[in-house]
């Protein structure tokens, strides 16, 4: 069994970690980003413009983004609603839909937090073997290089606590994120769902 070939492995898979947790931070980070401005400015639209939700979801049907699908499926069923009892269940539906994708790749960020500091462990122990191997074969006559190699096995012990600290960060600061999206996106549900209808709100301009 080739120790040293194992003992690289571990660093490559947490440098491999570290790049993953990366790319899924930027990929997160846009789409958060992207998803808030929209929300606010379906709500700025349902809020200011005075126009009804059938008006609204017409006006997205061609949009891309978390909110405006949202919005578009509720104008669609709540035109085939029996009571307002419906319309609140398919509120809550969508909100949970909209919350788990708003929360989608964050559990490889959990699992880095998990895997990394147990890679450099893996690490550490191969390295530390390794060491022991060559001192067993060849006997301590270099002390310089048995402290080098137990030195470079405990860097994959800190290599791997500070991967998970630096990825715990990140996951913590995205969950936060989603938190508050997904509570903008639930307030902006529930002024959709007491938005008038187009012929309501046409009766009520002529009303007035």
């Amino acid at each position: 069994m080739n120790l040293q070939l194992l003992h690289q492995a571990s660093f490559y898979l947490m440098f491999a970690c570290v790049a993953l947790a990366i790319f899924v931070s930027i990929e997160r980070a846009i789409f958060f980003r992207y998803t808030t401005s929209h929300t606010r400015d379906i709500d700025a639209m349902i809020i200011g413009s005075g126009r009804a939700l059938d008006e609204v979801a017409a006006h997205l049907a061609t949009h891309d983004g978390l909110a405006a699908e949202a919005i578009v499926t509720l104008a669609e069923e709540r035109a085939r609603a029996r009571n307002g009892e419906e319309i609140d269940h398919l509120s809550q539906a969508l909100y949970l839909t909209m919350k788990t994708r708003l929360n989608h790749r964050l559990w490889i960020l959990d699992t880095i937090v998990t895997a990394a500091p147990l890679l450099g462990l893996l690490g550490t122990i191969l390295g530390i073997i390794e060491t022991f191997t060559s001192l067993a074969s060849s006997g301590i006559s270099d002390p310089k290089g048995v402290s080098a190699g137990i030195g470079t096995a405990l860097f994959a012990t800190a290599l791997g606590i500070a991967t998970a600290l630096f990825v715990l960060l990140l996951i913590n600061y995205f969950r936060d994120k989603a938190e508050r999206i997904a509570d903008h996106l639930k307030t902006l549900l529930l002024r959709a769902t007491i938005a008038p209808h187009a012929a309501d709100l046409r009766e009520i301009v002529r009303a007035a």
